[in-house]
Order: structure tokens, then C-alpha cells, then sequence
């Protein structure tokens, strides 16, 4: 048996027979390449369940990270790194042997591998060596990264699903938020389940202000050159909140002065305080989350529960989650986009069902319906 089955038989003795005894808790180990300072959704679902494992006695937590030096602070890993990407904080890490290495000091039951770029073949072999189990997970579809390189997608969309099918092979199961098929070959064995924070809820007394918000990473892949688009074509002269960093900030910048609404774009840094941001979502006439690739997009489900007008794309896993909350548009139709804009901003919004989207999409239900799912798995 392995240490994730629920319950495990020993002798007790002469005559005794067998005696059924509680087996540890499953020892979850989360590897993460895309984790920064200020990077989005992988970043809040790791501290939360990071969070999560020190408040319940359910599970053994433990997150591989990268870092500026190797360090290992109980449960917290980060191993040496150089830094690419400072708008966010990504780092490249100088070889595997180091995962490696933590991994067999750790000894897990349960390996999370959050991307596809992390040595994911040589990790998964490391695992099984360890009898661990290997989780592939699927958060950026291969649409999402071609989305992300200048170009057409159609030029680098079969390298990337070419490379994730690659990565997948050794994996023992695919955890994803939208099918994976396309990219991986092989359907999800278990949901990618995320939840709000109790930031995150409805403020009754809050006014809102004209100004709509857009949240998160300034990149290609997330839909932000066609909310400037939009904006431009909107009739009323309302402005355009861009609050985050990314690579594509000072394109961004040039677009909007090349569409001569450079006085109505207004960029804001990264917030991470999750109080500050509720009450950012609250104030504006709605928030857009115009990309159409997000393999969940948490800020709908954020913005939503704060009791913010939401503008998602179809194609956002977090819109049907969000359902009558939300203003949707079909992926590419740039019209559809401005219109669901104006229809969230002269909605009135609905505190009470906030509340309730609150209440229902908490982390704590998240993580406990996930290990229900890993210790399935782990089990003989």
C-alpha cells in the first residue's frame, strides 16, 4: 500500500489478528516554473494552499519554487534561478538536479507539476523512482502560449501542443479546468479547481465610478490590444484602467497613443493587496477580462464576488462559473467585445448573488475536493 491509502492493516500480535490503523497524511508536493512576484493565478492558488495545509491536518504541503538562492524554509523550496522577466518576477532555473535533489529529500506521495518547461520527464522519473504519483497540470493550453509569441498562432501552435504531449507523456494524470485533448492527447483525470479569498466579497456602500478595469498581466495572450480597441470605438469617452505589468506595457502604451486615446488609458501598478483590489473591482463600472485563451481566469470569479459588472470571454472556464454575473463575447468578435462593455456598465449589480458566488467558491471547498481526488488516486 502506499502511504496516500486511507487506512492500513497491521498485525497487532499473536491471536490478535489484524489491526486497522490511520495511514500519514498524503505528502503533496506542488512544482511551479511560472511562480513571481507578481504573477497571477498560479501564484494565488499556491499561497493558498500553502495557507490551506497549515490550517488543516489533512494533507503534508510542500512548494518547489524558483528563487534568487536555494533555500528550503520547512515547507517552502526555492531553488537558484536567474531572472528573465522583471515585470513579474520569472525566473529560469540553472538545471534540474537541484528539483531533483529536494524532491528525494522530500519524499512525496503526490508531484503537481504546474507547466510543461521544468524537466517534466526527468521530474516524472525522478517520482516514480520515489513511488509517487505525477499530475500534469494543464494550465496554459497551447493556444495561450502561441497567443503570447508576435506572429501569427498558427506558426507556433503545433510546436507548443507537440511539446506538451511530450511533457504529459509520463505523467500518471492531467489536472485541467478545460479539456485537454487538443493539446495533450488525454482527457483531464480530475478538475483544476480554484476559489475566491474573503477579501473578495460584495461592498453595499461602495459608489461606483465610469472607469472600466482590466486586472492582470499586460500580455498579448490576454486580450488587452483589443480592449484598447474597443475602448477607442466605444461612443462614450469613459477611461480604461490597466492595473498590472507584463511585456507588452509599452506596446500598450504606443497603441493607445496611435489610437489617439493615450489621455483615457490610465496604467496602475500591480496590487497585491487583496482588500485594495476587491474594492478597485467594486469601484469600477465593470471589469474585462478580454482573453480568450484563459485555461480559468480567476479574476472574473475575484471581481465577480466583490460585486463588480464582469466582461468575460466564452471561452473562460471562470464565465460559467460566474454565469448571470457576467457579460460574455464570442472569442475574435471584437464588436461583441465593446458590446458586452457597454451592457456591463449600465448593469446594475447583483449583491446578493455576489455574495452567494462568495460563499459557494471558497478556497477551503476547493482544496478539500482536490485532495478528496489525489488521495483516489494514491490509493491501491
Amino acid at each position: 500500500m502506499t502511504r496516500g491509502a486511507e487506512r492500513r492493516a497491521y498485525p497487532t500480535g499473536e491471536g490478535a489478528g489484524l489491526q486497522v490503523v490511520a495511514a500519514p497524511p498524503l505528502r503533496v508536493v506542488d512544482v511551479a516554473l511560472f511562480y513571481g512576484e507578481r504573477s497571477g493565478g498560479i501564484r494565488t492558488y499556491l499561497r493558498e494552499k500553502a495557507a490551506y495545509a497549515e490550517r488543516s491536518d489533512g494533507f503534508e504541503h510542500h512548494v518547489v519554487v524558483p528563487g534568487r538562492v536555494e533555500r528550503h524554509d520547512g515547507a517552502w523550496h526555492e531553488l537558484r534561478a536567474l531572472r528573465v522577466a522583471a515585470s513579474n518576477g520569472y525566473r529560469i532555473p540553472l538545471g534540474v538536479e537541484p528539483l531533483k535533489a529536494t524532491l528525494r529529500a522530500i519524499e512525496p506521495d503526490v508531484v503537481l507539476l504546474h507547466d510543461p518547461f521544468w524537466a517534466p520527464l526527468g521530474v516524472a522519473e525522478t517520482a516514480h523512482e520515489l513511488g509517487a504519483r505525477v499530475i500534469a497540470v494543464h494550465h496554459g493550453t497551447g493556444e495561450l502560449n502561441a497567443a503570447g509569441v508576435p506572429g501569427p498562432m498558427r506558426l507556433y501552435l503545433p510546436a507548443f501542443r507537440a511539446w506538451i504531449r511530450h511533457a504529459y507523456a509520463r505523467a500518471d494524470g492531467v489536472m485541467s479546468a478545460v479539456d485537454p485533448r487538443r493539446d495533450s492527447g488525454r482527457r483531464a483525470s480530475m478538475p483544476l479547481r480554484f476559489g475566491v479569498d474573503r477579501a473578495f466579497r460584495p461592498r453595499p456602500a461602495l459608489p461606483r465610478r465610469a472607469h472600466v478595469l482590466y486586472a492582470g498581466r499586460l500580455g498579448r495572450e490576454k486580450g488587452v490590444f483589443e480592449l484598447l480597441e474597443a475602448t477607442a470605438r466605444s461612443r462614450e469617452p469613459w477611461r480604461l484602467h490597466l492595473v498590472g505589468t507584463g511585456p507588452a506595457e509599452r506596446a500598450l502604451a504606443a497603441r493607445a497613443r496611435r489610437l489617439a486615446i493615450g489621455d483615457r488609458v490610465l496604467f496602475l501598478p500591480w496590487v497585491p493587496d487583496r482588500r485594495r483590489l476587491s474594492r478597485l473591482y467594486a469601484e469600477a463600472s465593470c471589469v474585462a477580462m478580454p482573453g480568450a485563451h484563459e485555461t480559468f481566469g480567476l479574476v472574473a470569479l475575484e471581481a465577480a464576488a466583490s460585486g463588480a459588472s464582469v466582461v468575460a470571454c466564452t471561452t473562460a472556464p471562470s464565465a460559467a462559473l460566474v454565469g448571470d454575473l457576467a457579460e460574455t463575447f464570442a472569442p475574435g468578435d471584437a464588436r461583441g467585445l465593446l458590446s458586452a462593455v457597454e451592457r456591463a456598465r449600465r448593469r446594475r449589480p447583483d449583491l446578493r448573488a455576489a455574495a452567494e458566488l462568495a460563499a459557494e467558491h471558497s478556497w477551503e471547498r476547493a482544496f478539500e475536493d482536490e485532495l478528496r481526488d489525489l488521495e483516489r488516486l494514491c490509493a491501491p
